[in-house]
């Protein structure tokens, strides 16, 4: 399995004491907030948490992402130790990565409660 201390670290791939996008500090919570708020990262770990899958799977659960960007969002999730992929091409959450799984059922609880009121809001006005 691939880890997060395989050679070849790509220095693109935001991770805490380097600069990151919108700061140059490297605080770890800067690191998080760039590497979590790039495109369709967030959408890749949820996709994850009910458990391994395959690439194709995953691209299938994640309706409209490219290949090339699925594809780029698991090398550096991969990089940073929250997803790891065994020899048959298959994902999952690392140890690191289902820690974030707590983080993220509020968000999904915030979400279900903002499309209720915005459909009670549409509701009202028609």
């Amino acid at each position: 399995m691939r880890s997060a201390n395989d050679s070849g670290a790509d220095e693109r791939v935001p991770r805490p004491g380097r600069p990151v996008r919108g700061s140059d500090t490297g605080r770890p919570m800067m690191a998080a907030l760039d590497l979590l708020g790039r495109r369709w990262t967030l959408r890749v770990i949820w996709e994850l948490r009910h458990g391994p899958v395959g690439f194709r799977e995953l691209r299938l659960r994640a309706d409209a992402m490219s290949s090339s960007v699925l594809a780029d969002r698991l090398r550096e999730l991969t990089e940073v130790g929250i997803v790891t992929t065994d020899a048959d091409g298959v994902y999952r959450l690392t140890e690191l990565g289902e820690a974030l799984r707590p983080s993220l059922e509020p968000l999904s609880a915030w979400a279900q409660r903002w499309a209720a009121e915005l459909s009670t809001r549409q509701e009202d006005a028609d």
